[in-house]
């Protein structure tokens, strides 16, 4: 009697709980913020567009002048020379910096001290002017004869000034982002390649300083970039490149807004095009940081167009 009595009971049901509603949290400041950047925007279009002293028409006229290009090309030519003494002398100076010999440490770091210390535009000028500083520059034995002599005039002109002012400075930047980048690696990567028998420029060359492009290639691109903008400071040793070739045509025609925002352009031109290449070398140079790499912006683009997102069914109530 006492089974079949307990076999009478009904068990209540589960009961289901009820489901959530999730209520977005509100953000207030970001539709004010949104709402004074899109103000601000639409105020700067429309000052692009009304404004007569911009005089656009003379903006197109120029954008490709003969002579506007011409500097362009000599601040690219500028800018890759200045670089690439910059690069390898940093190079030079970062192993001296991490040298063992306390004489070429002693002398990296009174080079890198002097040049970071004063202006670059202070540099442009003392190179310009080296000739007042150095008649002849001669080759020979020292404090014995002779043998070639050059004139300081013909030899050290405004663009060779300008390489020596730029690239000579760069040198003493660059050398600090090699050697952050040297030190970034471990040590039992120098210490493996030295019981190989490596010799010490074969372990940098093989083993350090690849491992080390990781961590130098963001601020070398900076530094690229900077140099471009840089160049424009080589119109005060009278070197044409873009900023004085736009100076000597508003010079004459008066129209200094226009070509000044003719020169703007051509450099937001070619520093866009610095920061795509730098993007690119940065993802070949940190394949071996991360097991997968984030896509690149024309990837996220492909993905975005050719996937198809299906919204879930609904689940009904009452269904297990």
């Amino acid at each position: 009697m006492a089974e079949a009595n307990v076999s009478q009971i009904d068990t209540p049901e589960p009961v289901r709980p009820e489901s959530i509603k999730a209520v977005p949290v509100r953000h207030p400041g970001r539709w004010v913020s949104g709402a004074v950047i899109l103000v601000l925007t639409a105020m700067f279009v429309h000052m692009l567009f009304t404004n007569q002293n911009l005089d656009w028409s003379t903006f197109r006229q120029f954008f490709f002048e003969g002579g506007i290009l011409k500097g362009l090309v000599a601040t690219l030519e500028l800018t890759v020379i200045a670089m690439a003494i910059g690069i390898v002398g940093g190079i030079v100076l970062a192993l001296m910096r991490l040298s063992s010999n306390p004489l070429l440490s002693s002398a990296a770091w009174l080079y890198i001290w002097f040049f970071r210390g004063t202006p670059v535009l202070v540099q442009l000028i003392f190179w310009f002017n080296f000739k007042s500083l150095m008649g002849d520059i001669s080759l020979g034995i020292p404090f014995g004869p002779v043998f070639i002599t050059w004139d300081v005039n013909s030899l050290v002109t405004t663009f060779v000034a300008a390489i020596l002012g730029l690239g000579l400075n760069e040198a003493a930047y660059m050398s600090e982002i090699v050697r952050a980048g040297i030190l970034s690696v471990d040590e039992g990567q120098a210490e493996a390649a030295q019981a190989l028998g490596m010799r010490r420029l074969q372990m940098m060359r093989r083993i350090v300083l690849p491992q080390a492009m990781r961590v130098i290639i963001p601020p070398t691109g900076n530094e690229t970039i900077s140099m471009l903008k840089t160049t424009s400071l080589a119109s005060t040793v009278a070197f044409t490149e873009l900023l004085k070739a736009g100076e000597d045509i508003y010079n004459a025609n008066y129209k200094t807004i226009p070509l000044l925002i003719v020169v703007s352009v051509w450099y937001i031109i070619v520093t866009s095009i610095l920061s795509v290449g730098q993007y690119y070398l940065e993802r070949h140079f940190g394949r071996g940081s991360s097991r997968e790499l984030p896509p690149t912006p024309l990837q996220r683009l492909r993905r975005n167009l050719t996937t198809f997102h299906v919204k879930p069914p609904a689940v009904r109530e009452g269904s297990a």
